[in-house]
């Protein structure tokens, strides 16, 4: 059924496909299980993706989408201007009207939320309705755009691909700061970005688990990850473990920072990008949630190695709940069991 609410046929096999989502790296990520559907079910079409130019560069390399680009709601208003249509359908994540409108202007159809500007939805080929705040995992919704076409999901994983020129740079990495053999080797993500502090577990939380980690394991080396906006607890964290920490925030690159990730024994962090992306590579991880934004609508489906921990007041409490409320032990027996199992077997890139 379209906009105006007429029953239409079945949209014919596209043979090329605009898919557009602008967000954050988490955000970024959270839709990659419903192209991975589109392209599943006509794999004949081949897929351009357009994401935010900072956020871009986690989608290149993936093997169901053909093309990748960025956009911004500024640049889309100049997009797109020339006459004739290159997609035969497009897909718009957002309710940005310029990006929606460049879709238009270059798609026969368009799938997309519902937007403020019901003139903007009469055009529309399909129109969805965004479901309410917390109501549905992030994965779920995303699926609901292609859903709408009678497309199915094709797993619920997210997707990232790190390169073998990006596995051997990890490995140099390593090799140069002679840390190539330590083991375990964990990634430690302590902060998410300034606006979403209220997911942030607190400095001395990490400082205390790794002292645990570290009596149990005396040979370990954290990876601490991050940007340059959390600098000042990402120094202060490696200060306190020395030769036995290397300062990854703010040094690395979105995907050389992926490539070390996907190299750690054990990942252990707060709800943020980086913890999505960490999802989308299928490593062991421990995950930390607030109650404001639950596990059960953000955490990696179809992940088989991860360990979600929310806080006690799970969807219960305002983003003003302390983090602190999850202790240390919980975390500790966690982090125990998963790096118990992983330094069972060979070394990642054995």
């Amino acid at each position: 059924m379209n906009s105006s609410g007429r029953t239409e046929p079945a949209v014919p096999a596209p043979a090329a496909i605009l898919y557009i989502n602008v967000s954050r790296i988490g955000d970024t990520l959270l839709v990659t299980p419903a192209v991975r559907a589109v392209a599943a079910h006509w794999p004949g079409a081949r897929i351009h993706l357009l994401a935010h130019p900072k956020r871009v560069e986690v989608l290149r390399h993936l093997p169901f989408v053909h093309r990748t680009g960025s956009i911004t709601k500024g640049r889309a208003r100049f997009m797109g201007r020339l006459p004739g249509r290159r997609y035969d359908l497009a897909f718009v994540c957002n309710t940005d009207a310029p990006l929606v409108e460049y879709a238009l202007r270059v798609a026969r159809r368009v799938v997309a939320f519902r937007q403020p500007d019901e003139a903007l939805n009469r055009r529309l080929y399909r129109v969805v309705e965004h479901p309410a705040l917390q109501t549905m995992h992030a994965v779920d919704i995303q699926l609901m755009l292609p859903a709408t076409l009678g497309i199915a999901p094709a797993g619920k994983a997210l997707a990232y691909r790190v390169t073998d020129d990006e596995r051997r740079w990890a490995r140099g990495f390593l090799e140069q700061r002679s840390i190539a053999a330590a083991r375990p080797l964990v990634g430690l993500q302590v902060a998410s970005f300034p606006t979403k502090a209220y997911r942030d577990w607190p400095l001395p939380s990490f400082v205390a688990l790794c002292r645990a980690i570290q009596a149990r394991w005396p040979d370990v080396h954290f990876l601490i990850f991050g940007g340059a906006l959390e600098k000042s607890r990402t120094e202060s964290l490696a200060a306190d473990f020395g030769a036995a920490a290397t300062l990854c925030a703010g040094r690395l690159s979105l995907r050389q920072t992926a490539a070390l990730m996907d190299r750690v024994d054990l990942y252990v962090g707060v709800d943020t990008g980086p913890t999505h992306l960490m999802g989308a590579l299928h490593r062991p991880m421990v995950a930390l949630y607030h109650g404001y934004s639950p596990s059960r609508v953000l955490r990696p489906l179809d992940h088989p190695c991860v360990t979600a921990i929310d806080h006690p007041l799970a969807d219960r409490c305002t983003p003003e709940a302390p983090m602190a409320d999850i202790s240390v032990d919980t975390v500790w027996q966690a982090v125990e069991q998963r790096l118990t199992t992983s330094l069972q077997g060979p070394r990642h890139d054995q």
